[in-house]
């Protein structure tokens, strides 16, 4: 069940809303744990017993760690409190790793032991991903070391955090939510009607942008990224690596946005997620601005453990190129996402290598640059194979002829057209622009028929059945 499905809208939501504000403040995290389990097993049958094992197994890790690692403790109590940490890290990353690397790993083996004579040395293991378990993941991870850390304290309340791990809003699409980003509210908290407001403006806001902006930029997308590469030509496949770089934008932030809106209505308030990305004019501004609990993850758990960028230049480069890597196989087991996460930490070595931000390059010029790499980066995220990505890539660059009886037209209709128009300008902060524009009582009055409209408009698109895919099946 996703967010922008008529059974979570129709059904779950108002459900689930309308008990939330009638029980009292003691069982709304029983409703939460239960209502996030319920709404994780529509989705995933299975997966929701890996959920359960890893709320247990995180707790358990937390609490011992906890109970050991005492200010002025003794050497073997802290020496105790790291053993749990790294049994709690090899816990979070054995369960990531054979339910998202096994079969890529295996499928590897033998491809190298091909190469020296020995075929289908290992099994290739295949089994089922469990919804968000990158997510879910990453987030016990975060716990487990910022306990160890000192800088939260460890819940001793297995229901406080159930709640936290399973919590429905952002348990298979994002975003990251820390325990320190929400343990203030985590015991009890109040819903004043602002938040509601703000909670249902936000969500409202990202089911408009899921369903009428990132759904038809998808079926654009998918039909021409399924072509063969000898159907492809210059037109086609610009138009296909547009629709896509619009399609991954407003879908994944339409989720955080559904998100964040959610969290608001049940008091909780979420990190954002997005911040105008396509604005950016460097990739390093780019990952300031894009998937921002995902960029400031790795530099927390990764890229600042590592040395960061305190241990000299030469060393810098490599945690950059290490995170991005690393970054690249979160989003998926497969050598392209490596490569798409080699991309970026390229050129971010470049950057800082030729400290382009500082040189005085004009705005425009940069912008360009940036939104090319990004472009170019998505056809390689996006394509199944590396040769698919080359093809492709060296047609948008003129480099390579396709047939000319493939065009444009094909692909193109009116509301695709207004779609592209649409989601070009509101990739910059329009809205945000026109808000401060506007006196209270307008922006109210463009709150209610405006945001009333897009959601009878999305909500009319759903209930007719239209495409709909989940981009988040491999995270």
């Amino acid at each position: 069940m996703v967010f922008s499905s008529y059974l979570f809208i129709f059904l779950f939501l108002p459900a689930f809303l309308i008990a939330y504000k009638l029980v009292g403040h003691r069982l709304r995290n029983i409703l939460i744990l239960v209502a996030s389990l319920f709404f994780y097993y529509l989705g995933d049958a299975k997966g929701v017993w890996i959920l359960l094992a890893a709320i247990v197994g995180n707790y358990a890790f937390g609490y011992l760690i906890a109970i050991y690692r005492q200010p002025g403790g003794s050497e073997g109590a802290n020496k105790l409190a790291r053993i749990f940490l790294i049994l709690g890290l090899f816990f979070n990353l054995s369960v990531l790793g054979y339910f998202k690397y096994i079969g890529f790993i295996t499928q590897n083996i033998n491809i190298i032991a091909e190469k020296f004579g020995h075929p289908s040395a290992v099994p290739v293991i295949s089994v089922l991903l469990p919804l968000g378990i990158s997510f879910f993941v990453f987030q016990g991870i975060s716990y487990l070391v910022d306990v160890y850390r000192g800088t939260i304290q460890a819940t001793k309340s297995l229901l406080i955090f159930g709640t936290f791990k399973s919590l429905f809003p952002q348990l298979i699409a994002g975003p990251i939510v820390r325990y320190r980003d929400i343990a203030a509210e985590l015991p009890d908290r109040s819903v004043n009607p602002d938040m509601v407001v703000e909670g249902i403006t936000r969500f409202v806001i990202g089911f408009a942008k899921k369903v009428l902006l990132a759904d038809t930029f998808a079926i654009t997308a998918d039909a021409i990224f399924a072509l063969p590469s000898s159907e492809l030509n210059f037109g086609t496949a610009w138009l296909g690596a547009a629709s896509y770089t619009l399609q991954i934008y407003f879908d994944f932030s339409a989720y955080s946005d559904m998100a964040i809106g959610l969290g608001l209505m049940m008091g909780f308030r979420f990190p954002e997620n997005f911040n105008y990305p396509y604005k950016a004019a460097s990739i390093r501004d780019f990952w300031r601005r894009w998937h921002m609990t995902l960029s400031g993850w790795f530099r927390d758990y990764v890229y600042v453990p590592l040395g960061g960028n305190r241990t000299g230049a030469a060393r810098t480069y490599v945690n950059l190129m290490a995170v991005f890597i690393l970054t690249g196989l979160w989003h998926g087991a497969s050598w392209t996402f490596v490569a798409w996460g080699l991309w970026h930490g390229l050129f971010l070595v470049i950057e800082r290598f030729t400290n382009m931000e500082g040189r005085g390059i004009p705005f425009v010029l940069r912008w360009l640059y940036t939104l090319a790499v990004v472009v170019f980066g998505w056809v390689l995220f996006r394509s199944e194979t590396f040769e698919h990505a080359f093809h492709m890539s060296a047609l948008m660059l003129n480099l390579r002829s396709g047939p000319e009886n493939y065009v444009v037209a094909e692909y193109m209709s009116n509301g695709l057209l207004l779609a592209l128009v649409a989601g070009a300008i509101l990739s910059f902060p329009v809205y945000r622009w026109l808000c401060d524009r506007l006196s209270s009582s307008q922006r109210l009055v463009v709150g209610v028929f405006g945001l009333g409209s897009l959601f009878l408009l999305a909500s009319m698109k759903v209930l007719s059945g239209a495409y709909s895919p989940f981009l988040y099946f491999r995270f």
